[in-house]
């Protein structure tokens, strides 16, 4: 895709790690204090490594709809919760049994299954806390905090991710038509992704187009992104994805590479993320940020 623009997306990315990491890690120190061995499982989970894209993603929706308060980490940090909770539970035994995440051992291998389940379902309710933090920082009005509420754990929830990972197991070892995959996708991945862009347009008070732009740029950007990883599934290593390459083949799941092959599953990465784009003409939004991270999204390499 033209304009990409690395350097800002490498400079956002850097700023959304750093300053959600500090928050997440406030509070596992909070968690693993006088809660045994439970506390520890979640401070593992919730100090896991990651590139943090969709805590990038609310702090470029916010700035892009006019907000400028630093309080915004506080939205991001809540929407990275949602999606650790989702990938401790993601590699359980019963899920896609994983070893390897984020290039250290899995919450289950390191704390057992139950604390992992325990903790995964407890991350939950630590995200709304996150959420109502932020929220207070950025003195926002108890109705924004609900909508903003009902976004997040919509996206999270069976109408969202968890319906999406529930189709994505059902279809292991059956071939999907291309339609049923979107289906899959837009749900296990694309719904914290779409909702990670509509809360940082929340939490700037972006009116009805603002909005409505964000949400079919999160829309779009989703779907980019987890096309972008079925191709990395496909050609990286386990080092360069700092989890176990090759899972999708070894679970026979249908994907786009498995139903396009390589070239033409990147073909409509980039194609998703050039509609994505488009949408934020029609919002009167500042899109420089998001801009740079849609092109990031589909030429990553991990």
């Amino acid at each position: 895709m033209p304009d990409v623009r690395p350097a800002l997306a490498d400079e956002l990315l850097a700023e959304a790690r750093e300053l959600t990491d500090q928050r997440l890690e406030s509070w596992a120190r909070r968690l693993e204090a006088g809660h045994g061995e439970d506390g520890r499982a979640l401070a593992y989970a919730l100090r896991s490594p990651g590139k943090r894209v969709r805590p990038a993603l609310v702090l470029a929706a916010y700035r892009a709809a006019g907000g400028v308060a630093a309080g915004i980490i506080g939205v991001a940090a809540a929407v990275e919760t949602v999606h650790t909770y989702s990938l401790v539970h993601d590699d359980l035994p019963c899920m896609d049994d994983d070893d390897l995440r984020r290039g250290r051992r899995t919450t289950h291998r390191e704390f057992g299954v139950a604390a992992a389940t325990r903790a995964g379902y407890r991350l939950v309710a630590v995200a709304a806390q996150v959420l109502a933090e932020g929220a207070r920082e950025l003195a926002l009005p108890a109705p924004t905090l609900g909508t903003m509420g009902r976004e997040l754990f919509e996206a999270g929830g069976i109408r969202g991710m968890v319906g999406g990972q529930w189709l994505d197991l059902e279809a292991e070892g059956r071939r999907l038509s291309l339609a049923d995959l979107i289906k899959v996708h837009r749900g296990k991945t694309g719904a914290l992704i779409r909702a990670s862009c509509v809360l940082g347009g929340i939490a700037a008070g972006a009116g009805p187009e603002a909005s409505r732009a964000l949400r079919v740029f999160g829309e779009e950007i989703g779907l980019a992104f987890q096309i972008a990883d079925d191709v990395l599934d496909a050609t990286a290593t386990s080092d360069q994805l700092g989890k176990t390459a090759g899972r999708d083949r070894e679970l026979a799941k249908s994907t786009y590479v498995s139903l396009l092959g390589v070239e033409r599953a990147r073909a409509d990465a980039d194609r998703h993320a050039r509609l994505a784009v488009e949408a934020l003409g029609a919002g009167n939004l500042s899109p420089g940020s998001l801009t740079a991270l849609a092109g990031y999204i589909v030429e990553r390499n991990s």
